[in-house]
């Protein structure tokens, strides 16, 4: 009997023949038919037939060789279940020099302990932050808490795939991914599924989460995303310090002493205590076997480190620093991309979106630059804008989650605020192609977001400038001339004059250039930086530049033009009343009674009443001031807060000390949510209120804190400045208040030396430095030393300030008390006798001061 099986095949036959003659069985396979050959031509025939070859092979041949094939299958079988048992069950140890992360860990067991449900714990952060290392410290100290450790290599749909499929064949439930996801789901057991890498946003993960009430799991992520799916969850970021020098010096094979410790801790403060680069950083030095010249090197090749991959490893990491960053980065959409770029170029904490929404409402002036000048800021801004010119801060968002879902960028939702990892921002920066030209364009859109808010603005302030300007200064961005002014203004909001005048010195000089001397923007240039001057202490200074200013002003633009009057309220400011009471009417008939510039106008006008003395039309002007700044800017606006802090100053001359106090605390608090805790009008309301504490005899609290405003001007002003010597004279008047009057002469001996250096021996704070370290040797007993120096004092300020200035009535006044302390007591009677005479002429019969005189007399 014989079975023929026809089967086409391309343009051809062929066939099989089973042949069955008694016990012989065959199986003959004849070639088919050749199919047609090529048409003739003139030079060959036709094509002939072809004939294949019959190929016989018997049927006990073709059973051996089955059987063999099956023999092989089921060995392949059983290699490939030992294969996915060992894959699905293969969690490795954690790095050898793994150490820290104890709170995550003790998080993670506590977590793990409870029973009775799904547990799902997220592990999420940058790529080297050691999400992973974590999960198998974990794994390696609660092994015996789970049934089954299972591992899943989650960066693919196709590896997720393979691990379910392991675990099925492993489990001998099966050979599919569904399988695998069956036995979990039917298994009611404490086992464990590790998901590692479940880096990309666009898998969705709850796919293959089994879905049932059981077991526990640990997903490693970049994405922050995946916290959705789990009750617990940690941000693994950089190290604590004195972990990541433990790591550092394990890595590197140092020995630890006092001084490796303490040069590993400099080291990994530079890098940041990223643990990657902690690592790598160690396997360089273990080669060269230089702890000491790392950070020399690094910082000349900061790149080229944090490329290099070791050649020896504590781990199976394959990947450096940069690189793993570069693999995240490669997977962004190009907007993104873009996005975190640009982003670079910018400081790396405090990104606010306010940014780029007010430079997005740049308009273009007569003195501004030019769309052309501004081609590349407005390309990078027209991603983010919609066709009719108003923010699209949709479009915006969804670029920053996307670089957001690589954890290339964090967002503080409390304060709107992004911030990229200071590392990452220095790879963005290293791996972009012509970076000057990425600066230019962040450092002109900070420009154009300055030109276009209002001072003081609650959404962005100084505050949060700041630190992004002074990149820019730093990296030298190439703006317009307009925009480092702006920068300027910006600087000296936040009270870093000295930053401000350094850039508007260069602004001026150019402005000269370009536009001469008399030029109303070269004016304005120089009027800012008298403001910074005057922050520096250097008033006269700042004075006399702005009286030549003031002079250009009236002859190029007029009395009554806004900027001459601007002007002449700066110098109003001196606390000439007749002054003030000048600019104040021409602003009201110029912008009305509630313009702010008016209401500054008013406020000058009571701080001249102040310096006069007339402390009750100061008090009632001020008040006035208030109660319109509060409807016109409102009651947060820092011109508010000053005119609350002037108004305390008026109650606290009254002698209405608690009301000044109850006033400057809410200025402080204030002040610190709009200026932040180190801007010098923060201090200044601090010094203030630590005088109320003191008016109020409450000693220890104005020590306490004075102390604290001294440490913060040394930070910000340095040693030197004069707020800072005002600051160690007023915790000097503390010391003296508490009996403490070593500690308060050593400090006046100090603020006196620094004080004849910075302002002269003359200067009017020089002598009263010299009068106060008087009072301290009078408290000590050294009645000798007060009675000198009073001596000198009062000779210098009659030189200075004439005989009848009510500082040398005062001076007169405590020299007499010196001369009463030696038992010169007629000495001290004439002198006594002669102040009263003048205090009657200059302050009257019944001021304090006269009257304290007159009870002095009358004791002796």
């Amino acid at each position: 009997m014989v079975l023929v099986v026809n089967m086409l095949a391309s343009q051809g036959q062929y066939s099989i023949m089973f042949s069955l003659d008694g016990d012989s069985r065959s199986l003959y396979i004849a070639g088919g038919q050749g199919g047609p050959g090529a048409h003739a031509n003139q030079q060959g025939g036709t094509g002939g037939a072809g004939q294949g070859p019959i190929v016989h092979i018997t049927t006990s041949q073709l059973i051996t060789h089955n059987l063999q094939a099956t023999v092989a299958t089921d060995q392949a079988l059983q290699l490939q279940n030992v294969r996915a048992s060992q894959i699905a069950s293969h969690c490795p140890p954690p790095s050898r020099i793994f150490c820290g992360r104890r709170d995550i860990l003790d998080k993670m067991h506590h977590f793990f302990s409870d029973t009775g449900s799904q547990h799902i714990y997220v592990l999420y952060g940058l790529r080297g932050t050691g999400k992973t290392q974590i999960a198998l410290k974990f794994l390696q100290e609660s092994s015996s808490r789970f049934s089954d450790i299972l591992f899943i290599d989650t960066s693919t749909i196709a590896t997720i795939d393979t691990g379910l499929k392991n675990i099925a064949v492993l489990k001998d439930f099966g050979d599919s991914p569904q399988d695998g996801l069956l036995w979990l789901t039917s298994k009611v057991e404490e086992w464990l599924l590790f998901f590692d890498n479940a880096d990309d946003p666009s898998i969705n993960l709850n796919d293959f989460i089994p879905q049932c009430n059981h077991g526990n799991i640990i997903i490693t992520s970049r994405n922050p995303g995946m916290c959705a799916y789990a009750e617990s969850n940690s941000l693994v970021s950089d190290m604590e310090a004195g972990d990541g020098v433990v790591l550092l010096l394990k890595s590197a094979l140092q020995k630890t002493t006092v001084h490796t410790e303490q040069i590993a801790a400099e080291i990994v403060k530079t890098l940041h205590y990223l643990p990657l680069a902690i690592v790598q950083a160690g396997a360089f030095i273990s080669k060269s076997r230089n702890l000491d010249g790392y950070l020399p090197l690094y910082t000349k090749n900061q790149a080229r480190l944090l490329r290099e991959k070791p050649a020896q490893s504590h781990d199976h990491y394959a990947w450096t620093v940069y690189t793993t960053w570069q693999m995240s980065f490669d997977r962004l959409t190009p907007p993104a991309a873009m996005f975190l770029q640009h982003f670079s170029f910018l400081h790396y904490n405090g990104i606010s979106e306010e940014i780029f929404r007010y430079a997005s409402k740049y308009e273009f002036r007569s003195n501004r630059p030019s769309e052309e000048e501004l081609q590349e800021p407005l390309e990078f801004l027209s991603h983010f804008v919609e066709p009719d010119g108003e923010w699209d801060s949709l479009q915006f968002m969804d670029a920053s989650n996307e670089v957001q879902s690589y954890s290339l960028m964090s967002f503080d939702a409390e304060k709107k605020l992004f911030s990229i990892h200071p590392l990452v921002h220095a790879w963005g920066q290293a791996t972009v192609q012509n970076p000057k030209r990425y600066m230019s364009t962040m450092g002109s859109i900070l420009g154009m977001a300055i030109s276009e808010r209002t001072q003081w603005d609650p959404q962005l302030t100084s505050l949060l400038l700041c630190p992004h300007i002074e990149l820019a200064v730093q990296m030298d961005a190439k703006v317009a001339l307009v925009f480092r002014k702006q920068y300027a203004s910006i600087f000296q909001e936040d009270g870093k004059y000295k930053q401000a005048q350094t850039l508007l010195e260069e602004v001026l000089e150019k402005r000269k250039q370009l536009l001469g001397d008399n030029h109303p923007d070269t004016l304005r240039t120089m009027v800012r930086l008298a403001v910074s001057y005057s922050g520096l202490g250097e008033h006269q200074k700042a004075k006399d530049f702005k009286a030549i200013v003031l002079e250009k002003q009236k002859q190029v633009l007029g009395d009554n033009h806004r900027d001459t009057l601007r002007t002449m309220s700066g110098l109003a400011i001196s606390h000439d009343a007749w002054e003030s009471g000048v600019v104040l009417e021409k602003r009201k008939q110029l912008l009305g009674d509630n313009h702010p510039s008016t209401l500054r106008a008013m406020s000058n006008l009571a701080g001249s009443y102040l310096e006069l003395g007339e402390h009750e039309k100061a008090q009632e002007l001020q008040g006035i001031v208030l109660e319109k700044q509060k409807q016109v800017v409102g009651d947060n606006h820092p011109e508010t807060l000053s005119t609350m802090s002037n108004l305390a100053i008026s109650y606290s001359d009254m002698g209405e000390h608690q009301k000044a106090k109850d006033l400057e605390i809410i200025v402080l608090e204030k002040r610190k949510q709009v200026l932040g805790e180190n801007h010098p009008e923060t201090l200044g309301t601090m010094s203030n209120l630590a005088i109320s504490y003191s008016d109020l005899g409450e000693h220890h609290t104005a020590k306490e804190l004075r102390v604290l405003v001294l440490e913060k001007r040394k930070q910000v002003l340095g040693d030197n400045h004069p707020e800072t010597l005002s600051t160690m004279s007023n915790l000097a008047i503390s010391y003296s208040d508490l009996g403490e009057h070593h500690k308060a002469k050593e400090l006046r001996v100090l603020v006196l030396e620094k004080r004849k250096q910075v302002l002269g021996d003359n200067h009017p704070e020089t002598l009263s430095t010299m009068s106060n370290l008087a009072i301290s040797y009078s408290d000590l007993g050294e009645y000798h030393k007060a009675k000198e120096l009073r001596v000198l004092v009062l000779e210098k300020r009659k030189q200075v300030l004439g005989d009848n200035h009510p500082e040398t009535l005062s001076t007169m006044s405590n020299l007499a008390s010196s001369y009463s302390d030696l038992g010169e007591h007629h000495q001290a009677k004439e002198l006594r006798v002669l102040v009263l005479e003048k205090w009657k002429q200059v302050l009257g019969d019944n001021h304090p001061d006269t009257l304290e005189v007159e009870g002095l007399l009358g004791r002796m």
